[in-house]
């Protein structure tokens, strides 16, 4: 089941670099960002109601609230970068590049997670960034 997730997680992210680079056709991309988190935010918590997850928010630990808050400034500091660079340069160019960020991903869940790289992984690794640059050259 997390596959078929991941994939329409993967077709939603490619309709949204489609979408967001026409929609910040002459929009701050900063102000393009605030309007964006604010649909998600209002999605999200409409999803939370409709399945009636928001009772859980009293389990949820000190150390959970500190991860979550670190991972959504994560989130912020890279859907800024994103729509600055995307307003800036091609959509084709910009994605490959923020999606080495699997690359990275890979490589931080090996170092803090102790994920096992296993030679399959490292050869992946490998040619997904060599196939960045072809990309984007």
């Amino acid at each position: 089941m997390w596959f078929i997730f991941a994939l329409l997680s993967s077709i939603f992210a490619a309709l949204t670099s489609i979408l967001a680079k026409v929609g910040i056709e002459g929009v701050n991309s900063n102000l393009a960002t605030a309007i964006r988190t604010i649909v998600v935010v209002l999605m999200a918590w409409l999803v939370v109601f409709l399945t009636n997850a928001q009772g859980g928010i009293s389990e949820i630990t000190k150390k959970n609230w500190i991860f979550l808050i670190l991972s959504g400034l994560a989130t912020g500091a890279s859907w800024i970068c994103y729509y600055k660079a995307l307003q800036m340069g091609e959509a084709s160019k910009v994605v490959p590049v923020d999606k080495l960020s699997i690359v990275l991903t890979v490589i931080l869940a090996a170092v803090f997670l102790h994920e096992q790289m296993t030679p399959k992984t490292i050869m992946g690794v490998i040619l997904i960034t060599a196939g960045t640059f072809v990309m984007i050259l």
